[in-house]
């Protein structure tokens, strides 16, 4: 039914139908959707739906089960195609988001997260595969920062019309959740019918994948996953219970943001190729480790909201330094290991995040701040395993430990 093309070949096709045009349009659909969906959320479910923290939790479990899950993208790949797979997905997590609001109740937006969830991790994972498939390792750190500076861009426009119109116009729930998502439904149909289907280099395993070389990457990927749900889950609804955020002012302080992210990102392939995955990403894990016993001290101490609406600035921008995270794992996996990896480690990555944001959310209730020191010791973890990262990994060259244990062995 589609045009099949040799990845290899595709340079001959219009610039706008190429893989990297492709990997730029998505990158511009998904987090239209996606943030739009979060930046109503936290006011969404308190206004309509009166959520607690516990209630917060709760959501964000069942929102993350289909990334637990993300490992039934090896066996959906023997039937589906990756890049008809992750437009799929892309599409149905456009049509969940536009239909959001009209279920405001515990069970109705439980129902649609769940929906909603599914289409973007599994979206996620498959788009991981294809940006490694596809792109050179040498302009890989590069490309990959301009493609979240893409999609900064698509959620600033997104965000600046919910600010711009929320009060001017009143709008309701309902129109804002049909716009963001009902644009990247079409953008996601584009995708679909414009693009032929590309043939990467390598064909990919279609089977699980668990090598006990990967083993620091399967770590960080753990730490990542628990370490970030905290952040999702507590820092926006923060914002909203505890400082009292209304939508234009969540909207707004996500805005400066994209901006922001914007800037810093596509000089983060450029810090990457200069000095390395470990070097950045002990910088970003020690940050973290910094804001995050901060956001403790909000409660602890009183601090205001003028230093919480600037951690939470700090905090997106260091998570951008997470890219280190798909290079370093690029430089160290053979070629047909990166569709199944992908998902497995999608799947290692929420196994704390669908675990940890329901009891969390119970010691939210009684002690907000021990939420985020327990967030700054997993950012300590996760420094102390950066550290294992070599100056130039390499297959046979994953860890510092390898070439020890290598010699210890002859």
């Amino acid at each position: 039914m589609f045009e099949k093309i040799a990845i290899d070949d595709a340079q001959a096709l219009p610039w706008w139908r190429r893989p990297i045009a492709l990997l730029f349009l998505m990158a511009l659909a998904m987090p239209i959707a996606f943030n739009t969906w979060s930046a109503l959320l936290n006011n969404f479910v308190v206004e309509l739906a009166d959520f607690d923290g516990a209630d917060a939790g709760l959501l964000h479990t069942v929102r993350e089960i289909p990334g637990f899950l993300a490992v039934a993208v090896i066996f959906l790949i023997l039937f589906i195609r990756e890049q008809v797979l992750g437009t799929i997905s892309l599409l149905l997590l456009g049509v969940a988001t536009a239909l959001t609001a009209y279920f405001p109740s515990m069970g109705g937006i439980l129902m649609i997260t769940l929906l909603s969830s599914i289409g973007f991790h599994y979206y996620e994972t498959v788009n991981q595969s294809l940006q490694l498939q596809w792109l050179d390792k040498k302009r890989a750190p590069k490309v990959l920062g301009w493609l979240v500076a893409a999609g900064s861009g698509a959620t600033l426009l997104a965000y600046g019309l919910i600010i711009l119109s929320w009060k001017r116009f009143d709008l309701s729930y309902e129109v804002v959740y049909l716009a963001g998502g009902g644009i990247t439904a079409l953008i996601a149909l584009y995708c679909i019918f414009a693009f032929p289907q590309f043939e990467g280099r390598t064909p990919q395993a279609r089977k699980m994948v668990l090598k006990k070389r990967y083993w620091l990457y399967y770590a960080m990927q753990f730490m990542a996953g628990a370490r970030r749900q905290i952040f999702v889950v507590f820092a926006g609804f923060m914002m909203v219970k505890h400082f009292g955020y209304e939508v234009h002012e969540s909207t707004g302080l996500n805005m400066v943001t994209l901006v922001a992210t914007m800037m810093f990102a596509p000089l983060v392939g450029g810090a990457l190729s200069r000095f390395g995955e470990r070097r950045i990403l002990v910088f970003e894990y020690t940050g973290l480790f910094v804001v995050f016993l901060a956001y403790s001290g909000i409660f602890f101490f009183g601090w205001g909201v003028t230093l919480a609406a600037a951690l939470f600035v700090i905090d997106h921008l260091l998570f951008s330094l997470a890219i280190g995270l798909k290079t370093y794992f690029q430089k160290i996996a053979d070629p047909e290991d990166m569709a199944p990896t992908a998902a497995v480690a999608f799947t290692i990555n929420h196994i704390a995040a669908v675990c940890l944001p329901f009891p969390l959310g119970l010691l939210w209730v009684y002690s907000p701040g021990s939420v985020f020191v327990l967030a700054a010791s997993m950012a300590a973890v996760s420094l102390g395993l950066a550290c294992l990262i070599p100056r130039h990994p390499e297959k046979g060259n994953e860890t510092r430990l390898t070439r020890p244990l290598a010699a210890a062995a002859e």
